[in-house]
């Protein structure tokens, strides 16, 4: 069974930085592209991120460009999110998934992934 467990999210300030954290199980994650979403309150999930199996392709949000910076490392098994300059509509929580169909770095959608978690909640707030 394909599990995710997130982790890393809280309460920072505008302008600040959190690094989450994605823990991959039940599949061979170097076989994977993973993705980030995360689903703000009142909206729908979107995709955020995500990486190719090798970690040498990336894909991001144009909202979230040249803040965020995803990595992976398949001897953990664990795929990461570096958050910088976070903003007040980063507010959201944030999952992981496994791309099933290998469209990364094509495209970042809810339909080709799986494998969802719990989630990690992150607020930007002063």
């Amino acid at each position: 069974q394909v599990q995710f467990v997130e982790s890393g999210g809280g309460l920072v300030q505008p302008g600040g930085s959190l690094r989450l954290s994605c823990a991959g199980s039940g599949f061979t994650l170097h076989d994977y592209s993973i993705g980030w979403f995360r689903r703000a309150p009142g909206k729908e999930r979107e995709g955020v991120s995500c990486v190719s199996n090798s970690g040498s392709m990336t894909y991001y949000a144009d909202s979230v460009k040249g803040r965020f910076t995803i990595s992976r490392d398949n001897a953990k098994n664990m795929v990461y999110l570096q958050m910088n300059s976070l903003k007040p509509e980063d507010t959201a929580v944030y999952y992981c998934a496994r791309d099933r169909w290998h469209v990364c770095p094509g495209r970042v959608r809810v339909v080709d992934y799986d494998g969802w978690g719990q989630g990690t909640q992150v607020t930007v707030s002063s």
